[in-house]
C-alpha cells in the first residue's frame, strides 16, 4: 500500500435527480442530474502524498470509474420462473 498517514477521513456523497411524468400513466422518466463528492481528510502527510492518494483511491474505485466511463448494462427478468422480456425503453421527451 501507500503507508500515507491518514488521522480521519469523512466523505459525503450527493446525488442530484430528477423524475417527471406518472407512474400510474406509464409516462415516468427518472434521471441523474449529478454527483458531488466532498472529501475532508486530516493528515500530517504532504500535500502532493495526498493528491497522489486521492487519485489512487479513485482510480480504484469500481463505482466511481462506472459513473464516468460508463460500461454495458444486462438485465433479467423473470416472474413465476420464466423468462419476460421487458418492454423496450421508450423514447426520452
Amino acid at each position: 500500500m501507500l503507508q500515507i498517514p491518514v488521522r480521519q477521513a469523512r466523505v459525503h456523497v450527493r446525488m442530484r435527480n430528477r423524475q417527471e411524468g406518472s407512474v400510474l400513466q406509464g409516462t415516468v422518466q427518472a434521471s441523474c442530474l449529478g454527483f458531488d463528492t466532498e472529501l475532508a481528510i486530516e493528515s500530517d502527510a504532504p500535500p502532493e502524498a495526498i493528491r497522489r492518494l486521492v487519485a489512487v483511491a479513485e482510480r480504484g474505485c469500481y463505482t466511481m470509474q462506472a459513473l464516468l466511463q460508463p460500461v454495458a448494462f444486462q438485465r433479467t427478468v423473470t416472474l413465476n420462473g420464466q423468462l419476460l422480456e421487458p418492454l423496450p425503453p421508450q423514447p426520452a421527451e
